[in-house]
């Protein structure tokens, strides 16, 4: 099996940096892909119980923007209005309820206690929280918080937590290994062999949590051997120009920035208005979406140069089964994203956890026994295989597979190899949080 990033949290942080700018044995899916014609005899024909209840905590309404995290929260819905409308869990309904944390500590210890302590809901499922406050409280409670979005820390930190991207730290109360976390080089592996780039510029705000990232990024690549070019402009009087004009000076073959999506947006123009072209604009999973081309409408050069990479099965691949049946289900949403496959991810595994307990009882304890012991998870094939084995020592280097794809107007997002084997053994650099 190949071997997970050690913490994937490294590109899902970003947001985060830029506000300050295997299944138990006998156990099935009710309906393993929601594919194909619905064999589960009516809810009314067998044993209905009280609804399962599970909550879902998104900063849906943040200073970072509007749908910025709802992404993962509307496929979880997706997911379990489907699965309801097959008549739920071993005749059991799941009763979604949703809390939205404001993007803030405050709020989101107030949505853990009405979710966990007045709600009393089994799980949390795709959680999606800017400042994840309330991490400690869950994890003390024993409630598992299945696929959440790792923006923070907390799911390198918490027993019981468990990220969409799995984990191998030891989650003893610590982030990472003794408070240092650990991120593969993978995605610049992948462009110096596959595309052979050799020179990579990183774009950053005048902004302390913009230039960490950026530093973080600029490591990874002079790992891999490239040469890089920095960029720094005025978070508050940006000159984009100027930065794209030195782009195509230096001839730099990949772009990574540590700037907001408006920012991403106004590089591409610029780029664009000078003439800079380059092998790969490259973005991460929160931008991989349906909206390019109206987000990126003045900048077709560049739209058209942009590239994602992550770690789930391209929303667009609707041959796979498992992505039919999303797109299916999600048909009715008026854009789609790659956050919200995952989210429909995070809320299936939650039901193969509550399946295999039906005949016992769905608590709390089963549903995290069997999320915890997950090695290798796929949801189906829509993500990489996810382990929570902790390694009591951080790794040198791992064996890691990641999904990319590229824009193409006209197509979407196009898939760009076979995830599964799109693997590459790459050092694992350690960085504080």
């Amino acid at each position: 099996m190949a071997r997970r990033r050690t913490s994937r949290g490294a590109s899902a942080l970003a947001a985060a940096l830029l506000l300050a700018l295997t299944a138990a044995c006998g156990s099935r899916l009710p309906e393993s892909d929601f594919g194909g014609g619905d064999r589960r005899p009516p809810a009314s024909t067998r044993d209905t119980g009280e609804p399962v209840r599970v909550g879902i905590i998104t900063s849906a309404t943040s200073p970072v923007g509007g749908s910025a995290f709802t992404g993962p929260r509307d496929g979880a819905r997706a997911w379990f209005e489907r699965l309801n409308a097959r008549g739920g869990i071993d005749g059991r309904r799941v009763e979604v309820r949703l809390c939205d944390d404001g993007g803030s500590g405050v709020g989101n210890n107030e949505c853990v206690h009405r979710l966990l302590d007045e709600e009393k809901v089994v799980a949390l499922v795709a959680t999606t929280a800017l400042d994840y406050a309330g991490a400690s409280r869950v994890s003390r409670a024993g409630v598992p918080d299945i696929g959440g979005q790792p923006i923070g820390t907390a799911y390198d930190t918490y027993p019981h937590l468990y990220s969409i991207y799995g984990s191998n730290a030891p989650r003893n109360g610590t982030p990472g290994w003794d408070g240092t976390l650990y991120g593969g080089t993978e995605v610049y592996r992948y462009f110096k062999r596959e595309h052979g780039a050799r020179t990579a510029a990183v774009v950053s705000y005048n902004q302390s949590a913009s230039a960490a990232y950026a530093r973080l990024v600029e490591r990874g690549l002079k790992a891999e051997g490239y040469e890089v070019v920095t960029e720094q402009v005025d978070f508050a009087l940006p000159n984009f120009r100027a930065v794209a004009a030195d782009l195509k000076e230096q001839g730099a073959d990949l772009v990574f920035d540590a700037i907001d999506a408006h920012g991403n947006a106004r590089l591409c123009e610029a780029m664009d208005d000078v003439g800079a072209q380059v092998t790969a604009k490259v973005t991460n999973v929160q931008n991989w979406t349906s909206t390019v081309a109206e987000d990126y409408k003045d900048a077709p050069r560049c739209r058209n140069a942009l590239w994602a990479t992550g770690s789930s099965r391209n929303y667009e691949d609707t041959g796979h089964a498992a992505v039919r049946a999303f797109r299916d289900a999600t048909e009715h949403l008026r854009t789609h994203s790659q956050w919200q496959l995952e989210g429909w991810a995070a809320a299936r595994w939650f039901t193969g956890a509550a399946t295999s307990c039906a005949r016992t009882g769905i608590t709390r304890a089963c549903v995290d026994a069997y999320v915890n012991r997950a090695d290798g998870y796929t949801a189906g094939g829509l993500l990489l295989p996810v382990s929570f084995t902790p390694s009591p020592e951080p790794p040198k280097t791992s064996r890691t597979c990641l999904s990319v794809a590229r824009w193409r107007d006209g197509e979407g997002w196009v898939t760009q190899g076979d995830m599964n084997r799109t693997c590459f053994r790459v050092p694992q650099l350690a960085y504080k949080p």
